[in-house]
């Protein structure tokens, strides 16, 4: 998780019903090892519902694509604690957007990445 852990963003890639696939950047941090992303504009957004609907997932990352699994993460400890990650990872440089996705609605869409890399 070394990489997940220095990225500033990485490309998230979800695939559609129709096999296209849509990319968008996106923060992620790293919790005991562990790498978690959120939805900023919470359950509005097409790739968390995508995601939900068990969609294909990818991650770009230093050049590279690889296939993720998003589980939802539903204790209110860790969810506290990846909040916390966001706020000491980007709070100086990104202010504003750090409200945001420590928010109540961009927290309760927490996702940890499983099976980087692992083709299911």
């Amino acid at each position: 998780m070394e990489n997940l852990e220095q990225a500033e963003e990485i490309v998230m890639r979800v695939r559609h019903a129709d096999g296209r696939w849509s990319a968008r950047p996106i923060w992620v941090v790293v919790i005991d090892g562990a790498a978690y992303v959120r939805s900023a504009f919470g359950h509005r957004s097409g790739w968390y519902r995508r995601v939900l609907a068990k969609a294909a997932t990818e991650i770009e990352l230093g050049g590279a694509v690889v296939p993720v699994r998003l589980v939802p993460v539903d204790e209110p400890a860790l969810v506290d604690r990846v909040s916390e990650g966001y706020r000491a990872k980007y709070v100086l440089s990104w202010p504003g957007p750090v409200q945001t996705i420590t928010g109540p609605e961009a927290a309760a869409t927490t996702m940890r990445l499983a099976n980087v890399g692992e083709v299911s």
